[in-house]
């Protein structure tokens, strides 16, 4: 229907208003999913499974229960997402580190090495422990590893530069990043920073000479 002397009908007012209002809408739910997510991370790397409710991580992100449950209806929902998404940002924020490409592969070793002693290492080992004693969970965590551990060797092979068609270089990068969670096993109790870093620097001699050979 046309305007009236100008006048701007008050069912096109009414839209107008629900579309300007939409998008602070739709940012204020990305900004409490994120939220959610950094703090069921946070949560299960700090207390476990166990101590990771939905009830903890709400408040820990400083919104309701409910607002929880509307993004995450269930609590593995809730934790399976996290994990995923915090490994999503660390695999954007590897490649960040080599923006032009990698030339150092020790650089590449330690960064890679770093994946999985940090936060979300933590976080997923917890979830791992869970999921092998919940049905209900392993399927999702099992889906997540398997999605995560192809990027992470994808990554690798990417920024190691290496031939993967070549006898042998596919078992040494998968080799590798196996060790690189053996080291941020051995990180959950103590202090392993001298060791990993000579086991770093011997892996960085042995990836130049399988991948140069």
């Amino acid at each position: 229907m046309a305007a009236v002397n100008g006048a701007v009908p008050a069912s096109a007012s009414a839209s107008g208003s629900a579309s300007v209002e939409r998008v602070p809408k739709q940012d204020r739910s990305r900004a409490t999913r994120q939220r959610l997510l950094e703090a069921a991370v946070a949560c299960l790397a700090e207390r476990g499974w166990a101590g990771s409710t939905v009830s903890v991580v709400a408040e820990r992100a400083g919104v309701s229960r409910g607002a929880a449950q509307h993004h995450f209806p269930t609590r593995e929902d809730l934790f399976t997402a996290a994990v995923e998404y915090v490994a999503e940002e660390r695999s954007t924020a590897l490649r960040a580190l080599f923006p032009e490409g990698a030339t150092d592969r020790r650089a590449v070793v330690a960064a890679l090495v770093d994946l999985y002693t940090g936060p979300l290492f933590r976080a997923a080992l917890h979830l791992w422990v869970a999921a092998s004693n919940e049905d209900q969970l392993r399927p999702r965590v099992t889906e997540l590893e398997a999605r995560v551990g192809r990027e992470t060797h994808r990554i690798a092979v990417e920024l190691l530069g290496a031939d993967e068609s070549r006898p042998g270089v596919r078992e040494t990068v998968q080799g590798f990043l196996d060790m690189s969670r053996g080291l941020g096993l051995a990180t959950l109790l103590t202090d392993d920073t001298p060791r990993r870093t000579g086991v770093v620097t011997q892996w960085s001699h042995i990836l130049e000479e399988t991948l140069d050979t």
